[in-house]
């Protein structure tokens, strides 16, 4: 008598009927089987040992080859690669299939289960099934069984060649233009839903979603990444809403997409574009009218040298751009950018600006005055990002703060312009990296010292390895100054007084340079909670007139400047 372990070593799945579907003239089962009769979805390949996901039909194109969405079979013969495209041809459909109409007996042998739903089990499936069967509930076409394919990959075939027959004119008014209606169209959501859903958090996944595995998914994740690193694109642009828009239109246009050409992109498709921003204005203006809005003016110098400002509206609706304007043969007095700003209020309508919002320099304030006289109804505001960074540059001025930020730049410069310190510094402090970037650029300066002080002890770490007291850097003047530097107590104590100035300061003009609170109510709810946090950080006696100087800057850089009557308005 064999042991069960003979027997057991004899066992072949390959050969174990109940390994695939007992009552099936599929052929691809000749070929392929269930590893695990629980993981139906998964067909293991007898000729190259393959897990192929998807059904039994993406395993006949699996053994056929030529289906870039399909890891083709190594093993498969011409002969056995001809028949399986053969098969595969001659079960297209090649017809739409209408809901009350009986469905081909050898189309549906394509896919190896198909499951009969009444009316009554339609309207207890899933959300789908049941605005299916409802749409014809008023016909005789809804009383009529359903075929519904148990197949992922079928299901999304056939949902997009299923199609509804209109109702008879006796029975329901039909529009003659809607005689027919794709499922999709009837229960679908646009990708730009979709995406809104997604980014709230609402979004459900679909059984489609669910039933891809992670492999599946990472190999899309890798061919996107690949595409970033060979062109060279930013990495942030992968957070923009446009991006996930292209992408949810790309799935729903489905397989075959072919991507537009240089040529489109550069001229029909531009110019197209060009017309929609036309027609979203066309809302922009109507919450301008409604509610009134805000022009704001920003300028800056490009790479080339040039003096631009850039012309923004803002309202309920958001911020449009308007225009930029090249200023840089003008000379930038007071008359020469009231007439600017007045040219783009009259072009919006002195009606609907209710205010001006500029930089805070000397030039612009006055033309704040003379576009008030002008223009009684508008208001002229400074910029709040702005007054938080003049606020900024003004504690910096400190003498307690200006010696502490003069030899932090020491440090981090010292660090920077030798590869062997940086690369030491990265070893020691996980590859964190001392510079980050701000929004403006006395932002920039707080944050590196912020950077620097979290990474303290890394710091102190690469000024006392065996590497740098072996280097020649460590015996120059500005190396033992720097060295002298980071092993301070007093230096470490005095970049913590100066983080307490300016991290609520920082959290402030975060939220008055972001899009997402531009409120001014909230942005002087800030204000007020920022003051009474550096209130509490130098309360001690010793500090008194280090906080008597800063809450004076904060009195007369923003108090000042953003005691606005219009502001007023958010306590009433």
């Amino acid at each position: 008598m064999e042991s069960p372990a003979s027997v057991a070593a004899e066992y072949d799945p390959k050969t174990d009927p109940k390994q695939r579907p007992a009552k099936s003239n599929d052929p691809g089962w000749e070929y392929g089987y269930w590893a695990d009769p629980k993981d139906r979805y998964k067909v293991t390949c007898k000729l190259c040992d393959k897990k192929v996901p998807g059904g039994i039909k993406r395993f006949k194109q699996h053994l056929a080859g030529g289906f870039g969405d399909v890891v083709n079979c190594p093993e498969s013969s011409p002969a056995l690669k001809k028949k399986m495209k053969d098969y595969l041809d001659s079960n297209k459909r090649r017809r739409p299939l209408f809901l009350g109409e009986e469905e081909n007996a050898e189309e549906v042998q394509e896919e190896e289960d198909v499951v009969e739903v009444g009316q009554e089990a339609a309207n207890s499936g899933t959300t789908a099934q049941s605005q299916v069967a409802s749409v014809g509930s008023s016909g005789a076409a809804a009383q009529s069984q359903v075929k519904v394919p148990s197949s992922g990959t079928a299901a999304k075939r056939r949902q997009s060649t299923l199609q509804f027959k209109a109702a008879p004119a006796s029975k329901a008014k039909a529009n003659p233009n809607d005689t027919k209606k794709s499922v999709k169209a009837m229960f679908r959501r646009t990708h730009e839903e979709i995406v809104d859903e997604r980014r709230s958090g609402r979004f459900q996944k679909t059984i489609q979603n669910c039933m891809r595995t992670d492999e599946e998914r990472h190999y899309v994740d890798v061919q996107w990444a690949l595409f970033f690193y060979e062109c060279g694109v930013p990495f942030h642009a992968a957070a923009a809403r446009q991006f996930e828009v292209a992408l949810e239109a790309t799935a729903q246009y489905g397989s075959g997409y072919e991507p537009p050409s240089q040529h489109k992109l550069r001229e029909p498709l531009l110019w197209e574009c060009v017309g929609l921003t036309s027609k979203m204005r066309v809302d922009h203006e109507r919450a301008w009218k409604h509610y009134g809005c805000t022009l704001m003016s920003d300028g800056w110098t490009d790479m080339k040298g040039r003096h631009l400002i850039n012309f923004l509206v803002n309202s309920p609706e958001g911020t449009y751009f308007l225009e930029s304007v090249d200023a840089s043969g003008e000379v930038h007095d007071a008359h020469m950018l009231a007439d600017l700003l007045e040219k783009r209020i009259e072009g919006i309508g002195k009606d609907k600006v209710v205010q001006i919002i500029t930089d805070n320099g000397a030039n612009y304030k006055a033309v704040g005055k003379l576009l008030m006289d002008r223009i009684p109804t508008i208001f002229w505001s400074p910029c709040a990002a702005h007054c938080l960074d003049l606020m900024l540059e003004d504690i910096g001025k400190i003498k307690e703060f200006k010696r502490t930020i003069a030899r932090a730049k020491g440090v981090a410069n010292f660090i920077y312009r030798h590869g062997k310190i940086l690369s030491l510094m990265r070893e020691k402090t996980r590859d964190a990296e001392i510079v980050r970037p701000g929004a403006t650029r006395f932002a920039t300066s707080y944050l590196s010292l912020k950077s620097l002080h979290k990474l303290m002890e890394g710091v102190k770490a690469l000024f006392t390895c065996p590497e740098w007291y072996a280097s020649n850097l460590s015996k120059t003047k500005v190396g033992e100054r720097v060295y002298n530097t980071v092993l301070s107590i007093e230096f470490w104590n005095a970049v913590e007084d100066c983080l307490r100035a300016s991290a609520p300061l920082l959290i402030v003009l975060r939220a008055a340079d972001g899009d997402e609170k531009p409120a001014m109510p909230e942005v002087a709810a800030l204000m007020t909670e920022a003051k009474e946090q550096i209130k509490k950080s130098f309360g001690t006696q010793n500090k008194k007139g280090l906080l008597k100087k800063i809450l004076d800057i904060i009195e007369r850089r923003w108090l000042k400047q953003m005691d606005h009557p219009l502001y007023g308005l958010h306590s009433i």
